[in-house]
This record gives structure tokens, sequence and C-alpha cells, in this order.
């Protein structure tokens, strides 16, 4: 009888590989503002939270609640931060796009109005308003992709502080474990060919290699899916190839 291989037992959801909520502040959201309204807040508080390489900005509006968002580069205790559809083309205002003239730098953007803002809330990154028609706005993403949304949603104005965290090396591997840890990923990574063979469908031999075709069905069972999953073709790319030798 075999061990189960580490990525079924990740694929279980147990505790041992689900994000630590130690230190996680409440969810960095907007606050459920109607579109027709329009409120001002201040920054009170700049906050790390555990996991997150942006940091998050506490701030307060007059009605005494709060709220956690990530940060613009360049916000500071006291910042004003304006909501609703007549705020200023400033950094940090919270603005439909709809409003949002083409070519102005965006972060934190609602995938849909209400969700409090879910996609380019990475550190350092931001997005382009790229164009408005009759079928939403179009958002330029950091991948390069295009999108096109509802012009209701809401996205804020400038590049999300934190950039270049991410680059710093860990020096330890402890540090890249705690690192790791608190996002829920998987660390470290061991080889599939380096485990013996009762631990990984690619283990054991005489030599550190498959014995077969690392390619395995969608529907292959649980302790058997590893490698290329229903890949459609492995190997080096021809195109790649031809290109290269066409520009040499």
């Amino acid at each position: 009888m075999g061990k189960r291989p580490l990525v079924r037992r990740r694929g279980r959801g147990g505790m041992q590989f689900r994000a630590a909520t130690t230190g996680k502040l409440l969810p960095a959201k907007y606050p459920r503002f109607g579109l027709s309204e329009q409120r001002e807040g201040q920054v009170v508080d700049l906050v790390h939270e555990r996991g997150r390489d942006a940091p998050l900005a506490k701030v307060r509006f007059d009605d005494g609640s709060s709220s956690y968002i990530p940060a613009i580069l360049g916000t500071r205790i006291g910042s004003k931060i304006q909501f609703g559809l007549k705020s200023g083309i400033s950094p940090g205002n919270v603005i439909s796009i709809q409003n949002i003239p083409d070519g102005t730098i965006v972060s934190n953007i609602e995938k849909h109005f209400g969700d409090g803002g879910t996609i380019v809330k990475s550190a350092g990154t931001s997005a382009t308003v790229f164009s408005h028609s009759s079928e939403g706005v179009t958002i330029k993403l950091p991948s390069g992709k295009f999108t096109t949304l509802n012009p209701q949603n809401r996205a804020m104005i400038g590049i999300l502080a934190g950039g270049g965290a991410g680059d710093r090396p860990f020096m330890r591997a402890g540090n890249a474990w705690r690192r790791k840890r608190s996002k829920g990923q998987k660390y470290p990574i061991v080889r599939g060919v380096a485990q013996a063979v009762y631990v990984h469908p690619h283990g054991g031999g005489r030599h550190q290699h498959v014995g077969r075709s690392s390619t395995v069905s969608r529907n292959a069972p649980p302790g058997r899916k590893v490698g290329s999953i229903a890949a459609r073709k492995t190997g080096r790319s021809r195109i790649k190839e031809r290109q290269d030798s066409s520009s040499s």
C-alpha cells in the first residue's frame, strides 16, 4: 500500500495546507456605498497584513465607520479619499470606471459591482482604462490582456504601493517557508523522481527518471494524477525553434 502523494493530500483541503488566519485583518474591500452616494474618508493608519505585500490603509468616514483598502503609492496618514461619481481624478479616489477617462492608471478594480474590488490587488500593480463603448469599459490588465467590465464597477486611481517587495531574496529557507506558509502555498517542492516509489508514481528506480509517459488522463484516479494532466502536446515548441532559426 503506497503513501498518498502530496498533491493528493493538498487537494483534500486539510488544515495543514490552508492559509493561516493568524495576523489577518478585516477583508480589504470597498465599503458598500450606493452608486449615487458621495462620501469622503480619511486615512487614519497604514497597516501590514500577514501574507499580503501591499500595505492596507485604514479609512474612517464621517459616520464613524471604517474599512481597510489597499494603499495607493504615495498614501500617507491624513490623506483624504473620495468615493462617488463626482470624485476627482486624483490618486486614491474611488470612482466608477464609466467616469474615468481613457489612459488613466487604476487598480483594485471590481469584477462585479459591489464585490469591493477583486482585480489588480497585488503590490506594485496597475491597469489602464483603455476605451469606453456601448458594451462596457475595456481595461488593459498588467498581463497585457484586455477585459470588458460593467461601467458601474468601481476602481481606485493610481498604482498600488509595495512594489518590489517580492524581489528581495529570502537568504534562508526558514524565511521562505514562513512566507509560503502565510499564503497557503506549497513549499518546499520535491521532484517526484527524487522520491521513493511508494511515495510518488514517478519515484523509484536506479536513476531519477519517470520511466513512463508523464502525461495522464483527465479521468485518472487521485493517486495517479501527477505530471502533465491531459496535455495536448509536450516537449519543445517547434514554432519557436523555427522563429529562432529564421532570425539567425
